[in-house]
């Protein structure tokens, strides 16, 4: 009777241990792949896979390139179109090397040139994260690349030239907020792979984040720099612009900025964003790119006939919502005086909304503005173009309709 009871006891403990076990399995669990979830929106993968129309990760959105159109692929845990069958070691070889599942190199529209830089744990806490979602069976359209850009065996010499294959070092000389801010920027963030212009074989040039043009949208000079960088904003300005997509006197992001904003950087703890200011601060100055003007309003006395031509149209179709002098009705997110688009002489970012649009959600719910090409001939919205670029940047270019047409 003694031995039974012994025995009846162990078994209980046993169970109970067992149960601790498995919670505590259950419980590491939850988070790594809440660990894992924040990082995928440090790392901005999101603004490529999403499907378009759609809030799942299938991918399909063409990245239009000199040398033909590349899709962005499935990252739900699908067997079939997705990534469901990576090892971690495949997972990792992916990340850094460029080189997916069964040997196949990917282009570097994927940045694992930046990716690169991130540690085991962090680029593993992003699988769990994918692999916690629900599988989607999509395939993505097929990619429309010139000879030899289609030749993907080309890439082991590309990344020979281009892809560090390294991890991130913190560099003991700065502050733990600084290599923090340069972790989140450099590996995660991979803010240089849209800012620092490219080599002629498309790798990062030495010019870090001197700005950039990227499928039709400038990319802004985000070095020190007070003219043409961002050495004339403030610690909070930097801030707010990053986690809200818009700032005080500064204008707001649109596009592939507002879609990084919506994405990743909105998701982030003060602390981290802080961090990437304190890192961008520290940027050397590079002079290069469109001048940051200080917001004042142009003269209309220096007005061309376009830009006069311009100023109805703009009372007329965009007072409404940016109001004459450009503070925005009612919220900053419809703000134009300060922005470091309608100070570019090539008006690329301003082209680009007025031709398809942009939006971003906030905490406020979605903000946007539609694209007016269906609604407006070419000349009128090169003449709207040139009276924002005179009214709100002082910058006096004429803007051709031909930016407006095809």
């Amino acid at each position: 009777m003694k031995s039974f009871f012994h025995l009846k006891h162990f078994l209980m403990r046993s169970v109970v241990a067992t149960i601790c076990c498995w919670s505590s399995v259950a419980a590491a669990e939850t988070q790594l792949i809440k660990r894992g979830e924040y990082l995928f929106h440090a790392a901005d993968c999101a603004a490529c896979h999403v499907a378009p129309e759609s809030n799942k990760l299938t991918g399909g959105r063409p990245f239009t390139l000199p040398f033909g159109t590349i899709f962005a692929v499935n990252i739900t845990p699908d067997k079939q179109t997705g990534i469901g069958n990576y090892t971690d070691k495949e997972w990792l070889k992916m990340m850094r090397e460029g080189v997916g599942k069964g040997g196949r190199h990917l282009y570097p529209v994927m940045p694992y040139t930046a990716y690169t830089l991130m540690t085991d744990a962090d680029a593993l806490a992003i699988k769990a994260y994918l692999f916690s979602l629900k599988p989607e069976k999509a395939l993505p359209p097929p990619n429309t690349l010139n000879f030899p850009f289609n030749q993907r065996w080309g890439m082991v010499f590309w990344n020979w030239l281009n892809n560090p294959n390294k991890r991130f070092q913190p560099d003991s000389t700065q502050s733990e907020q600084w290599n923090r801010g340069a972790y989140l920027t450099e590996a995660l963030g991979h803010c240089s792979q849209c800012h620092t212009p490219r080599t002629i074989t498309y790798g990062l040039s030495s010019k870090a984040y001197a700005g950039a043009l990227q499928m039709g949208w400038r990319a802004y000079n985000l070095t020190s720099e007070r003219q043409h960088g961002l050495g004339s904003w403030t610690d909070d300005q930097l801030i707010s612009y990053l986690a809200t997509g818009k700032a005080h006197g500064k204008g707001v992001a649109s596009g592939p900025m507002a879609e990084a904003v919506e994405h990743g950087l909105r998701y982030m703890t003060h602390e981290d964003i802080a961090a990437m200011v304190a890192y961008l601060r520290s940027l050397p100055p590079v002079a290069e790119g469109p001048t940051v003007q200080d917001g004042q309003s142009g003269s209309e006395s220096a007005f061309s006939v376009v830009s006069r031509r311009g100023k109805k149209l703009f009372v007329q179709a965009c007072a409404g919502c940016h109001l004459p002098d450009g503070r925005g009705r009612q919220s900053e997110w419809g703000a134009l005086e300060g922005a470091h688009s309608v100070s570019d002489p090539a008006g690329d970012n301003l082209v680009q909304v007025l031709r398809s649009g942009t939006s971003l959600e906030t905490g406020q719910g979605k903000v946007f503005m539609p694209g007016f090409m269906k609604g407006y001939t070419p000349e009128e919205l090169a003449a709207i173009s040139s009276y924002v670029l005179s009214h709100f940047g002082r910058t006096h270019e004429d803007i051709k309709p031909a930016a407006f047409k095809n």
